[in-house]
Order: C-alpha cells, then sequence, then structure tokens
C-alpha cells in the first residue's frame, strides 16, 4: 500500500451527495427511469466554447459560452470578441490589464491559440462531445423534470430565448453530484468513437484522450429537433437551452423555412406545412410532430467534457477548422476615438 494516496487527483475524484428535497428526488428517479428507457449512448460528434480559470474558481474553469460551436475556430472568435469587449467596458486606456487583454486579442486574429493568460486568469478553448440516448422507443425526448416553458407562445418573437443553463457552468470534476449522475458519469468514462466510418485520426485521438483526459464532466442537458430519416436520426438545428426553445425552433422550421425556402416545396406542401406549424403552436406543448409523412421530434441532447489533471479537454489534433484566425473588430483605439467624435469631444460618463 506504499502507493495509496490518500487524497485522490482531483480530475478522478466523484463526491456523490444525496439531497432529501422533493425536487431532487423526483428529478433522480426521472433520470432512473431513463436510463432504463434509453440504455444506449449514441456519439454525435464535438462541439466547443470557451472558459476561464480566476483564482476565485481554481482549481475549476468556468464556462463562458454556451459550449455549442461546430469548430474550434468559432470559439477562438468568440474569446476574441469577449476579450475585446472586456478591454473596452471594463478598463481605461493606460490599465495594464488592457495591454494584456488586447495583446490576447491580437494574438487570437493571427494564431489558433487555445489557451491565453491574461492578467491572473487563465482562458482555454475547450472541447466537448454532444451525444444523445435511445432506446426501443427510439430517441430520448425533454425529461418532465427538464427546465421548460410550457406555457410560452412559441411562435412569439418578442419572448425572450431561455436563459442558458450552460454560461457560468464551474467545470470541477471533484464538485459534489447526485447519485444518478455520478452512475452516468462512470459509466461515460470510456465513451470513445469506435465506429470505421469514422476516420482512424479522429478514433485515435478519442482513445488517447481516455488517457490524457481520463476524467468527464456532463454539462446541463441542451435540447433541439431531429427528423427521423430511414434507420436514423438527423438533428436540424442547433442546441436550446430549453424543451421550448426547441419547439419554437421547429415551428420556425415549418412556418418559415419550409413553406418559403425550402426548393421544389409546392404550394400544396406549402400551406400543409404553415397548417401543421399552427396547430403545433395552438395546441398543448409536445415533442413530436407528422407532416407529409415526416417525422419530426423534441429531443435531448447531453454533452460530456472530458478533464485531466490541468482542467478541461481543449480541441485535437483531430478537430477541423473551416478557415483560420482573422481580425474580428477594429483597434480598439480607433474606435473609442470615433465616439469621442460623437460626442463633440466630450468623455464619456466613467472617463
Amino acid at each position: 500500500m506504499k502507493d495509496y494516496r490518500k487524497n485522490s487527483q482531483r480530475h478522478l475524484t466523484f463526491r456523490v451527495t444525496h439531497r432529501d428535497d422533493p425536487v431532487s428526488e423526483v428529478t433522480e428517479q426521472d433520470a432512473l427511469q431513463a436510463a432504463g428507457r434509453y440504455p444506449h449512448v449514441v456519439l454525435r460528434g464535438p462541439v466547443f466554447g470557451y472558459a476561464v480559470q480566476t483564482p476565485e474558481d481554481e482549481p475549476g474553469w468556468r464556462l463562458l459560452s454556451d459550449v455549442s460551436d461546430g469548430f474550434p475556430q468559432h470559439s477562438r472568435d468568440g474569446l476574441n470578441s469577449h476579450l475585446w469587449f472586456k478591454a473596452k467596458d471594463e478598463t481605461a486606456a493606460g490599465d495594464p490589464l488592457r495591454d494584456q487583454l488586447l495583446a490576447a486579442v491580437a494574438r487570437l486574429e493571427t494564431e489558433p491559440v487555445n489557451e491565453l493568460p491574461v492578467g491572473d486568469a487563465r482562458y482555454r478553448i475547450v472541447r466537448a462531445d454532444e451525444f444523445a440516448r435511445i432506446g426501443p422507443d427510439g430517441i430520448e425526448g425533454p425529461r418532465p423534470t427538464d427546465p421548460d416553458d410550457p406555457g410560452r407562445d412559441i411562435g412569439d418573437r418578442r419572448v425572450r430565448d431561455s436563459e442558458s443553463r450552460t454560461i457560468g457552468f464551474l467545470v470541477d470534476h471533484a464538485a459534489p453530484t447526485s447519485v444518478m449522475e455520478s452512475i452516468q458519469r462512470m459509466e461515460l468514462l470510456t465513451l470513445h468513437y469506435q465506429a470505421e466510418r469514422i476516420p482512424r485520426q479522429v478514433r485515435d485521438d478519442s482513445r488517447e484522450a481516455l488517457t490524457s483526459h481520463p476524467g468527464v464532466v456532463l454539462l446541463p442537458a441542451t435540447f433541439t429537433f431531429a427528423e427521423r430519416k430511414t434507420g436514423s436520426w438527423e438533428p436540424m438545428a442547433g442546441l436550446q437551452a430549453s424543451p421550448a426553445d426547441a419547439r419554437a425552433t421547429l415551428y420556425n422550421y415549418l412556418a418559415e423555412f419550409l413553406p418559403h425556402l425550402e426548393r421544389d416545396t409546392s404550394p400544396d406542401d406549402a400551406a400543409a406545412y404553415a397548417a401543421a406549424a399552427e396547430e403545433f403552436r395552438e395546441g398543448p406543448p409536445r415533442s413530436s410532430l407528422d407532416v407529409l409523412g415526416r417525422h419530426f421530434q423534441i429531443i435531448r441532447v447531453e454533452r460530456l467534457l472530458r478533464v485531466g489533471p490541468d482542467g478541461p479537454e481543449p480541441p485535437r489534433p483531430s478537430d477541423v477548422d473551416p478557415y483560420g484566425p482573422t481580425e474580428i473588430h477594429p483597434p480598439l483605439h480607433e474606435v473609442e476615438a470615433m465616439e469621442a467624435d460623437e460626442r463633440g469631444g466630450a468623455p464619456a460618463a466613467g472617463d
């Protein structure tokens, strides 16, 4: 027992907590039933975002985006904007932190970097994998305990989208989690890409991640809608924060895209799509819809983020980008000079 470590490494530590409040108990029961009905997991592909580690959160990392970007460069561009606006809104000319923020922006404009130190903070592009659960009944839809707004008018564009549960999420492998979530995390520890149709380098990197980033953290569940195809489900939209947002996206797809934008849609078909959209909007909230032989369903999409000794996993060598770094914003001093001119040379409030 000489090698026994009294305090195990944080990225390998599971802390299970049992909460006695009624909401937690119902959520646990809901998760248990879902595990029985949908016992299999299907990996869809990677998504990306960006996070920060500060002394207040260390050793955890706090997510600054929805972790829903399709490519690492999309997240680098998002981080570029985040840092640029932080310099503009939270610092003044001559502030050393502003200089560091703008230096980080300059690097992001020219280099595909995945980590940047700024002051006492570390920023990182992070990688997660989307997956869905399936069973004999098909693909899993929203659970009764998932945060939702069933009374919302999904066709009212004035209604604000649901607040993200991912932005602000603290990635800490050793943070206490419920019994069912801990069990699910342990079940996912060895999940990786294996299908022969997937490029070899992607499969190799996926296996390597089991060693380099052996921990697993589950991000808040997200939702979208999918269409049933022959032998598979095809997600049709981006990830949404709630089932209501996914229903609104499906409504807009039926009411706007299919009747007006999709090629080869006949006038009769367009009218059928529009009628189905209004019936979906006006009826009680539901998770599936059939129209013209097509079956659409609101689905629940989960994401696992792998964690290693130094925190969340960054992009892998096999993750591809459609384009490279570029300048997102004009030089800050030019923007501030223009704003000063528009104010007639008067200093901005707080200057």
